[in-house]
């Protein structure tokens, strides 16, 4: 397990984006592991067309930094079609204009028809979600692109919690974002890490946010990779 911050002032200005936008919360929040977690990142409160925009220069800003390359970017339904969208538009802004495509949860069977919706899916096909909880949509998002014939080449995602994954109630020695990097041999490129968010909350002079760095910490220690 490591400590030290994964990124750079970008990791800590969107740390302090999110904190300000109350889509990172501190408190006692129950996770889909069951654990009572001292923080919840919630992206569907990205909710207005100003933090969805800002939202999306984080990750475009992180993405062109990576060098990962790509040819298009796949939204996973729900909340990676809004995300797909939204860095398209900004990674167009920025000069490199790439098609986008999103699954819908149900086959429509009038109109075009199908799962898929947007851009053909063809070349190396990057995933666009919030968070890698238990994989299962990076999972169904490979499934639905190697179906169409392409190959899926990354993932994107805002806050990598980096913690042990769970497996019928057991504690994993990877992270879900660790065991989708191993099993499908795919990077994934995250805007901040909770190292970032432990350096962010140590850094900062407002008792009100500082409070928390303990129960984080703590936190961390217990679960972390």
């Amino acid at each position: 397990m490591t400590n030290t911050p994964t990124s750079n002032a970008v990791a800590q200005d969107f740390v302090a984006f999110a904190v300000q936008s109350q889509v990172l919360r501190f408190g006692e929040f129950k996770t889909k592991a069951g654990r009572l977690s001292p923080y919840f990142f919630n992206a569907g409160l990205f909710d207005d067309g100003a933090k969805l925009g800002r939202l999306a220069e984080f990750y475009a800003r992180r993405l062109i930094a990576s060098g990962l390359e790509f040819d298009m970017l796949f939204g996973p339904a729900y909340k990676g079609i809004t995300l797909a969208a939204a860095v398209s538009i900004e990674l167009a802004r920025l000069g490199r204009n790439v098609p986008f495509a999103y699954n819908r949860k149900e086959a429509k069977d009038h109109g075009e028809g199908g799962t898929l919706v947007g851009a053909p899916v063809k070349g190396r096909v990057l995933i666009i979600d919030d968070v890698i909880s238990a994989g299962t949509s990076v999972r169904e998002s490979i499934d639905m692109i190697t179906a169409a014939g392409a190959t899926p080449c990354g993932v994107s995602i805002a806050l990598d919690r980096q913690e042990k994954a769970t497996a019928g109630g057991q504690d994993a020695e990877e992270s879900a974002v660790q065991q989708v990097e191993q099993r499908y041999k795919l990077p994934v490129v995250s805007i901040a890490t909770l190292a970032d968010l432990l350096h962010y909350l140590e850094t900062q002079a407002d008792p009100a946010l500082t409070q928390f760095h303990p129960a984080v910490l703590a936190y961390r220690q217990r679960y972390g990779v």
